[in-house]
């Protein structure tokens, strides 16, 4: 049973969560921007009819490190299927990214927004804040943090019916 505190805390977390996504520039259903726009620096897999999960992330932030294991698991597991993670790092300092990166040895792509513009066109209001985009190019969910097997479970559940839907 939780304490009184921490349903305070989950569900004041809940709320600041839920009003930092209604900060987002890009809105479910609608497109979501071309990466290749924004002079992002490592190289982009193939998305092309993909279900692909665009996770911004920073080095410096916990739940990111977190992420990491995890979203290599899906990657593995739901690559062959048509799922494809693109991991956006806002680091400005490359040296904290390439270490970040040599330790955690994502099982995904991973690039990093240096000039911080695809952050800014998308308004992602923290980190780590995940979008789910159809094979069609379609924003279809905006996931804020990452609340371990939870959020695991809630992506897993709308990446496997995203996969399902005809291309």
């Amino acid at each position: 049973m939780l304490s009184q505190n921490k349903k305070v805390i989950l569900g004041l977390t809940g709320w600041f969560v839920l009003a930092a996504l209604t900060l987002a520039d890009v809105k479910v259903g609608a497109p979501f921007p071309g990466l290749e726009a924004f002079g992002l620096e490592g190289t982009l897999p193939d998305r092309a009819g993909r279900v692909v999960l665009v996770d911004f992330w920073a080095t410096w932030c916990a739940p990111c490190k977190a992420s990491f294991p995890a979203y290599s698991m899906m990657q593995k597991e739901l690559g062959e299927r048509g799922f494809t993670i693109v991991a956006v790092s806002v680091d400005k300092k490359p040296e904290d990214y390439a270490e970040f990166l040599k330790k955690m040895t994502p099982g995904f792509a991973t690039v990093r927004d240096a000039k911080q513009k695809l952050v800014a066109d998308v308004k992602v209001p923290g980190m780590p804040t995940c979008y789910l985009v159809d094979r069609k190019g379609v924003l279809r969910m905006i996931h804020g943090g990452f609340h371990g097997d939870a959020s695991v479970r809630e992506l897993r559940e709308e990446i496997s019916r995203l996969l399902e839907e005809k291309p």
